[in-house]
């Protein structure tokens, strides 16, 4: 006895690719939205490197008993970490005088990926970073504002830590 060969009929082929279009428009929106959960993790990433450093920094501030001294122009505490002089403001790193080589001394962030702002268009006494190629207002603050940014704030005195701020709305 012969057996005959049996395929899948057109009905049956036309019933899966419709299955398979159905499982694509559910499922696609939920891979769609990944860049921008990455990003904001990275944001969230970065925010923390740069909780951590300053407390290294005030951790070196508080050795030097220079904790308690405010950020005074030329007359300045610094501390060395890493080899480079970090302004301090209340034994913390001190907004205006960051840049990229002293940020990269006690924060340990790729500056290739990432946008450092400490004048432009920041608040006095802060500054930002910013993902490369998204858009960063220094000006929004919300957590939900259509920006996407990190603001680290000076410490205001003696008793008070930087207030560090993520912005992820417009990740």
């Amino acid at each position: 006895m012969k057996q005959q060969q049996r395929g899948f009929t057109l009905i049956e082929l036309i019933i899966v690719i419709v299955i398979l279009g159905i499982l694509a428009v559910t499922a696609a929106p939920k891979f769609i939205d990944i860049q921008t959960d990455a990003t904001r993790s990275t944001l969230q990433g970065v925010s923390a490197a740069v909780q951590g450093g300053s407390q290294l920094v005030f951790a070196k501030s508080a050795i030097a008993n220079e904790q308690k001294v405010p950020y005074a122009g030329n007359d300045t505490p610094q501390v060395t970490v890493n080899g480079v002089g970090v302004d301090t403001n209340y034994g913390y790193p001190h907004a205006d005088s960051v840049t990229l080589g002293t940020l990269a001394a006690w924060v340990d962030i790729n500056a290739a990926e990432f946008v450092l702002a400490v004048t432009a268009d920041t608040a006095e006494d802060s500054f930002g970073i910013s993902p490369v190629g998204k858009t960063a207002d220094y000006d929004i603050t919300g957590a939900d504002g259509l920006s996407c940014h990190m603001l680290y704030t000076n410490s205001t005195g003696v008793i008070s830590s930087p207030t560090i701020t993520i912005v992820s709305g417009g990740c």
